[in-house]
Parts: C-alpha cells; structure tokens; sequence
C-alpha cells in the first residue's frame, strides 16, 4: 500500500502532515529541478505557510532531465516523507505542497505553459551550478553549450533552464501578464546577479528588447540555502515505511538544521517563509559567502580526500581526528576572508558545521559531495584562496582539497580500483591525468590549464602553483591518510 491522499489516515499519530485542503491549494511557484534538496528545503518552507493558512503557494515542480521524481510522485498525489535525523533522533513529516511533477524533455510545452500561467508568481530553482550552463571560473553564459546552442535554434522547445525562462518571459511580455520573480536556490556566488546575466544575456542573442525588459522588469533576489540532504537509500525506505505503515517511494532524509537568507524582493508577493524560520535581509551577500567558503569549502575538501582514504560517509571521515582538524583549518583560512555585518557569528557557525559533519545518522556519502567538481571549486574553494594570496596569506590547507580533486578525477583510487567520476568535464579531465601521468609536477599544471576551472591569474599564480603540485605530491607518494595527517 502507498502512502498517497487516500492513506494519510493510516499513519501513525506521531507524523505531521499536511494541516489544509490540498484542493484549495493554487499554482504560486513553479520549481526547476525537483530533486531531494528542494523537497527538504524549499517545499518544507512552503509546507509552512500552506499550514498557516495561505494557500495561493502550491508548487509544480519541473524536473530537465529524469522522469525518476515524477514517476515516483505521482501514484502518492505529490506527497512525500520528509524525515529530520539527528542526536535526538528521527522526526517525520507528510509534505504536501507539491501539486503536480512535469517532466520537460518528455513535454517541454507543458512546462511553458505552466511558467505562462498567470497565477504564477515566483519559479524557484536547484538545477546545481551545471544546469545554468555557464563558465564557473567567469561567471558567464557558455554559448558554446550543447543545450545553448540547441535552446538558440529552438526557443519554443527549450532543454535548460536559461532556455525555459527567457521563453516564458517572451511569451509573459507578449500577452502582457507580470513577470514572475525568479528565485536561484543554487550555489552560484551572487546568485540572484549571476543568473539575472546569465539569462539577459541568453534573451540578447535573440531580442535585446526581450533583454532590456528582463534586465529592468524581472527581480532576481539573491539566497543562500543551507541543509545537507544525502541521497536516500534503499534501506532509507525501508526504515520509513515500517514506521508509517505504507511505502513511499519518494522519502527525503535531512539533518535538523535547515538556513535559508532572502533578499526580499518579490513584485508579486511570497509566501511568509519565515514561519519556517528563512531569514529576509537586504544583502545576502556576506551570508551566502559564509556558506560557500566554510561549509561547501571544507565539505568538498572532506570529500575528496575522504573518499581517497576510503571513507564512505562524512561522518566516517570526521572519526578521523586529523581529518577533523583539517576541515577545521579550512575554515578558519576562509573565515578570515569574510566581510560579516554586526552580530553574524561565525565562530558559532563553525562549531555548528564541525557538529553536522559529525551526524551519524545522515550518512552523507562522500561521493555524492565530490560530484560536479569542475563547477563547484570556483566559489567553494577558490575564491578563498584568491583572497588569501591577495593578503599574503598562506594557503596549505586550503588547496588540500584542490588536490584531492585533482588526484581524486584521474578516475582511479589508491587501490587501483576505477572511481565513477561524475562530472561535465569528466571526459576531458581523464584524459589530461592519462597524458600526465600520476606525477604532480605533470598533473597539477595540465588541470590549471583548464580555463572552465582556474582563471588564468590564479593558474599563473607561483604560490597557487606551488602549494597545490606540492599537496598533490604528497597524496600520490604517500596516500591521502597521509598527506591530511602531515597536513
């Protein structure tokens, strides 16, 4: 039996679950890229205010690649678990905020056609820093993108998300309905500002005026987002459905802490995220910086070189107290390039960030971390590290990571087993570890080529250069365990 509208009755007293009529519920948001994190995250704020009242936030969520959500939704009438784990133990929760699950490559036009809407107000976006199809190490549109150069020849049947919104922008402006606000929930640094040029610059290759009103008319507000959501496993399932007495096929498992900063720039009205605790500020700025650089920073160096010493989850990894004490110094180097505003403790949030890494019962898999690299190092650990160099600071432990990275995508462990590299570039990042070889002297220069990854003022850079071909020395002589313990 599956947990669905018709079995919520069944449910032991202890789950939450939704509190208003679902079939009241109206189209507010349309979500891109429907995937765990924004069904912990966003869809648990919504859930929030639908409890308390306002049912104009429903949500459609839109998947660009897999029809796995959908198909896994649909027989529940778009409920799901949400399970909170932490010291304390497991917390269970019924969302209810997710109306209907569109799969675009299947429909592209459904999915206009709900972006058209003119109930709709905000589009809510987690496609992961890939799914802009843009430079990491400039910030830009890659016109040069498959799915670009498709989207450019075929607006009316778009495949990426830049495609998907200057569309329906297009057709908004044309039958001169308001335009909705778009909200990037995504780790991009200035996210709102990125992915505003992003998709001005996507609608001037076909209409500078479709272009000038996105840039004057559309708000982009800016989000930093915070909960760490590991895949959920088979055994996952399993544990949740003995507890509800029905299956879900779609649960979501998810620590206790959840962020989530907002500029508060919204044309067309919200929902009042705050009942679940979202925070609206003027600047997220300095907040989304905070996350970047000590959480997804010092998560991306545990990963990589974790994974490298045959640590499978996060939690084993911080068992290893050198290991500890690394992420530690990763944070405590990044900290000190943060320009915070009166009252934000960061010492408080690094505890906080030791304590979650540490949480046994998430089982994070490092290889899930370590996933999308080649996108992810511009704004997790390379920016800290351009600061650092600026103040003549040192180094060393931050470009630990950048190693393990580089030792990490030749696609072969220390055991000379292969490691399922997962990654746009993954294809050509191989072949470079190929040509060079597992020497770092060879390796180490042959990726700081990669102009996607590393700017060329920072790969040209003597000290980046040196310390991250010395780290990389030392994990390919002596093993990962090794070089963080001598780190």
């Amino acid at each position: 039996m599956r947990l669905s509208a018709a079995t919520l009755h069944r449910l032991p007293p202890d789950v939450a679950r939704p509190r208003y009529d679902r079939a009241a519920v109206a189209t507010g948001i349309v979500h891109l890229g429907i995937g765990a994190f924004q069904r912990a995250h966003q869809a648990m704020y919504t859930e929030a205010a639908l409890n308390a009242g306002d049912t104009r936030w429903g949500i459609v969520g839109a998947s660009l690649r897999s029809p796995a959500v959908r198909d896994a939704l649909t027989p529940q009438d778009g409920l799901y678990t949400l399970s909170v784990r932490g010291a304390e133990g497991e917390r269970l929760q019924v969302i209810g905020a997710i109306r209907d699950v569109l799969v675009a490559p299947e429909d592209p036009e459904a999915l206009l056609r709900a972006l058209c809407d003119p109930s709709l107000a905000i589009v809510t976006l987690t496609v992961t820093e890939k799914g802009y199809c843009y430079d990491p190490a400039t910030a830009a549109l890659d016109e040069t993108h498959p799915d670009i150069v498709h989207d450019l020849a075929n607006p009316a049947r778009p495949r990426t998300a830049p495609g998907f919104l200057v569309e329906a922008l297009r057709r908004r402006r044309a039958a001169q309905t308001h335009a909705f606000t778009v909200l990037c929930c995504d780790n991009l640094p200035h996210n709102g500002r990125a992915v505003r040029a992003i998709v001005t610059h996507f609608a001037a290759r076909g209409d500078s005026a479709l272009a000038g009103y996105i840039a004057n008319e559309v708000a982009f507000p800016s989000t930093m987002v915070d909960r760490i959501t590991p895949a959920t496993t088979d055994d996952d399932r399993a544990a949740i459905a003995k507890h509800l007495g029905v299956e879900d096929a779609a649960p979501v498992v998810t620590e206790p802490f959840s962020q989530w900063v907002i500029e508060d720039r919204f044309p067309l009205g919200r929902p009042d995220w705050s009942l679940a605790g979202a925070e609206f500020v003027t600047d997220v700025a300095p907040y989304e910086n905070m996350k970047l650089r000590l959480l997804n920073g010092s998560h991306s160096t545990l990963a990589y070189l974790g994974y490298l010493a045959g640590y499978e989850t996060v939690s084993d990894t911080m068992k290893d107290a050198n290991y500890r004490r690394l992420a530690e110094g990763v944070m405590d180097d990044a900290a000190t390039t943060l320009r915070m505003p009166p009252g934000a403790d960061v010492a408080a949030y690094k505890r906080a960030l030791m304590e979650r890494y540490a949480n046994p019962a998430l089982k994070h898999r490092t290889w899930q971390i370590c996933m999308d690299g080649s996108q992810k190092l511009p704004q997790r650990l390379l920016g800290s590290i351009r600061d650092r160099l600026a103040a003549g600071a040192p180094i060393d432990r931050l470009v630990m990571g950048v190693a393990g990275w580089m030792r990490y995508v030749t696609g072969v462990d220390e055991q000379g087993k292969p490691i399922d590299v997962r990654d746009p570039l993954s294809v050509r990042l191989r072949a470079i570890a190929d040509e060079a070889g597992p020497v770092a002297e060879r390796l180490a220069p042959a990726l700081l080529d990669v102009r996607e990854i590393f700017a060329p003022a920072l790969a040209a850079d003597a000290r980046f250069r040196t310390g991250v071909t010395g780290a990389l020395a030392r994990i390919i002589a002596t093993g990962a365990k090794q070089a963080v313990a001598k780190s």
